[in-house]
């Protein structure tokens, strides 16, 4: 049986780093607009759950396996896709797995996730050298598809073609935070060949001459400009940057925001090598679109200077608030909590349906003892009821400003609230959940669910 894709989601952060203000730091001209910075309590994995929430928002079927693709993993030497697996509260069936390490390992992955019916999930935090046209032309943002029977597709695939070449255009060591890369002129007359290859073979396999949108990816600059003035590309989302391994899904998504049923995609990965895909829109897309679009994400954004941004991504070390930084989490307290810890599941009396978050076995409202029910409460929204602001408490981003959050339909928790400033809490202040680090220590994330204003 042949799979499609069914269901998408895009993450853009609503952090914006003006390149003026940064042109101004460090005294140079860095042209106009933004791009898009990733919190300082967010990353790859996080982002990607974020994406993956997204395309599942609208009760498709749960994925049995999850192909996540990055060139900025959270960690080595263990799969960042659990992570995902777990805050999605997908229980410990399916497969998980991380194609990381290069932008193409996203065609890598949604190819995978075609073949077995899964879900295909881009997340990259992309840094440049302070300075360097990766940092401006650069951006962090996240998407997910998954994909399942051609019945239910929002897009059908009619062609792809795929060129690989073996050259030293870019290249990053294990450590390295930013990227190197040869002289622009080489990769435009290494990258250009295999453009015009794979986009000819893919349209002609389609039987089309040309696409009614086109998106182009390319971690080179010049190649992405040059190859979309060749294909007629759409206008690519701006105010975001170059999203290294989510770039393609963060394009498409964008597309299908706005395609109309029977309109064409030319999908153009150039990324060692090149990959093309040709897709028609089906009748069900314009009732399955996302339900926060690409273009309003980019929208509702907030300014971070940049001596923030340097200090988030750890490029600047400047003084912590005085508080001793916290322990590293230890790990078989969170296996033990994994399900409250990363999906966020509450627990419901079965005897008066008071919800109790966390999950506990003494009911606090009617005292009955191992009568409760799970409940996922991830996905639901909730009010401040008070909240404090706190200077010194540790943060790579002071002040932290915890609220006691009252959930729709029940439950009661304190939580850390993000992408917020104090003047925009007050009590009565509409939040939803998020997933983010709460920190960092001894090399391990200590991941879990915050909160943000709507």
């Amino acid at each position: 049986m042949t799979n499609a894709i069914i269901a998408y989601g895009a993450y853009v952060p609503r952090h914006r780093l003006q390149l003026q203000a940064l042109g101004e730091a460090l005294g140079e001209r860095a042209g106009k607009g933004s791009r898009a910075v990733a919190s300082f309590d967010e990353d790859s994995t996080t982002m990607g759950v974020e994406a993956s929430r997204r395309a599942l928002r609208s009760a498709p079927p749960a994925p049995e396996s999850i192909f996540f693709a990055t060139s900025s993993p959270a960690y080595l030497d263990k799969t960042n896709a659990t992570a995902i697996h777990a805050a999605l509260d997908l229980g410990h069936s399916g497969f998980a797995a991380d194609t990381a390490g290069s932008p193409r390992s996203s065609i890598a992955a949604l190819r995978a996730a075609e073949a077995q019916g899964g879900l295909a999930v881009l997340a990259d935090v992309r840094i440049g050298r302070p300075g360097s046209a990766d940092e401006r032309q650069s951006g962090d943002a996240a998407a997910a598809f998954l994909f399942g029977p051609e019945t239910d597709a929002l897009v059908v695939k009619l062609a792809e073609a795929s060129a690989t070449a073996e050259f030293l255009d870019r290249w990053r060591t294990p450590g390295d935070s930013a990227s190197t890369v040869w002289e622009e002129r080489f990769g435009l007359e290494a990258y250009m060949p295999l453009v015009k290859d794979a986009t000819s073979r893919a349209l002609e396999q389609a039987g089309v001459e040309s696409c009614d949108h086109v998106v182009v990816s390319s971690p080179h600059s010049r190649v992405a400009v040059t190859a979309a003035k060749l294909l007629g590309s759409s206008s690519p989302p701006t105010g975001i940057g170059y999203s290294g391994a989510a770039d393609l899904g963060v394009g498409l998504a964008a597309v299908l925001d706005v395609a109309e049923p029977g309109q064409t995609i030319l999908l153009v990965s150039a990324a060692d090598g090149c990959d093309a895909v040709v897709l028609k829109a089906t009748d069900r897309l314009p009732d399955a679109r996302q339900a926060d679009s690409v273009e309003a994400q980019v929208a509702a954004a907030r300014d971070v200077s940049y001596a923030s941004y340097l200090t988030w991504r750890g490029l600047l070390d400047r003084e912590p608030p005085r508080r001793p930084e916290p322990d590293r989490p230890a790990g078989p307290p969170s296996a033990r909590s994994e399900a409250w810890k990363f999906g966020f599941v509450g627990s419901v009396c079965t005897n008066c349906d008071a919800v109790q978050v966390p999950p506990g076995r003494v009911c606090p409202n009617c005292g009955v003892v191992d009568q409760f029910e799970h409940r996922r409460l991830a996905d639901k929204q909730g009010a401040v009821a008070t909240y404090t602001v706190d200077h010194l408490a540790f943060s790579p981003s002071p002040p932290v400003i915890d609220v006691v959050v009252d959930l729709d339909d029940g439950g009661r928790c304190t939580l850390e609230l993000t992408d917020g400033s104090p003047d925009q809490v007050e009590i009565g202040t509409r939040v939803e959940l998020t997933f983010r680090r709460l920190y960092t220590s001894g090399g391990v994330h200590n991941y879990f669910w915050k909160v943000r204003p709507l």
